[in-house]
């Protein structure tokens, strides 16, 4: 058994398809499928039913699986550790972001990243949260920057900054006379929100004080999007603090604050329990402490490095 065979099962778990799995691994189909059924042979079982079209694995092959990637999770950390005593970065990182986020902090992220480590191989994915807990859980990605808390014990979480919620509203609505809000102000016949998936359609109904009712709401894809949408039809939504300096001087006039309660996201890295790469976790970090103004980050940001 060797940690190569290992990474064409898992590979094969991903794509389902023996060409697939091969192209993802650099190898020829042959290659691979020799490779795995050699594996099966020396286990005696088979991980995969090839009968099935796409390949699924069957019911002790899902065990293997599972131990498979906990395996190759493990060497990549050995790897790590050296790279980490060296003292160099370097490698490949992969970062997920929730959409919500993405807007205000990748464009200038990615830039400030690779010009500081051009060493490392940076790849980032927008995904939703639940996403992203699953795609730790097969240790697909190694970092992820959202909105927390996520009350997973298998997930480190780190905070980096707190952004406030502030109300846009259309010059037509009544509550566009106040100077500011409290959550009561807020009707629910007239708010656009985020679409079913997004953490931030959560976040806002937990600080208002009555329940949405059936087809009181309207659900757009994109902060974006809704802005534009009281622009055209009235009522209001609610946009992150970041999201300000994308709008024109005319849309800021329909900002107002909300005070009670005052309506607050706490953003984090998060990693998995065993992650160990320390220094490209301060590195992300550092990165973003150049891009967020400094009221909002974490107090121990400002101050210390991040310790695993």
């Amino acid at each position: 058994m060797t940690l190569q065979q290992l990474e064409y099962v898992l590979a094969l778990e991903k794509t389902r398809h023996f060409v697939r799995a091969a192209e993802l691994c650099s190898v020829t189909q042959p290659t691979l499928s020799a490779m795995i059924q050699k594996l099966e042979d020396e286990l005696d079982c088979k991980i995969f039913d090839r009968s099935r079209n796409p390949v699924e694995s069957t019911e002790i092959g899902k065990k293997i699986i599972r131990q498979a990637q906990e395996i190759v999770h493990q060497s990549n950390q050995l790897k790590e550790i050296v790279q980490a005593e060296k003292k160099t970065l370097s490698g490949f990182l992969h970062l997920a972001i929730i959409p919500t986020i993405a807007p205000y902090l990748l464009p200038q992220f990615i830039a400030t990243f690779k010009n500081t480590y051009p060493a490392i191989s940076l790849k980032v994915s927008e995904m939703h949260t639940d996403t992203i807990i699953e795609k730790f859980r097969l240790d697909e990605i190694d970092m992820a920057i959202l909105s927390t808390p996520l009350e997973d014990s298998k997930i480190l979480e780190v905070p980096l900054y707190y952004e406030k919620f502030i109300a846009y509203i259309s010059p037509n609505e009544p509550i566009y006379e106040r100077t500011e809000l409290s959550a009561s102000d807020m009707p629910l016949d007239k708010l656009w929100v985020l679409e079913e998936g997004h953490c931030l359609r959560n976040q806002i109904f937990n600080f208002c004080t009555d329940k949405p009712k059936q087809n009181s709401t309207y659900e757009a894809g994109s902060i974006d999007t809704l802005v534009k949408i009281v622009d055209v039809n009235g009522g209001y939504t609610v946009i992150p603090e970041l999201h300000i300096d994308l709008l024109s001087e005319n849309q800021k006039l329909n900002l107002r604050e909300i005070v009670t309660p005052e309506a607050t996201r706490e953003i984090s890295v998060v990693i998995r329990h065993d992650f160990v790469r320390e220094g490209v976790l301060n590195a992300v970090a550092e990165c973003i402490k150049q891009i967020i103004p400094i009221h909002m980050l974490d107090a121990r940001l400002k101050k210390f490095a991040i310790r695993l």
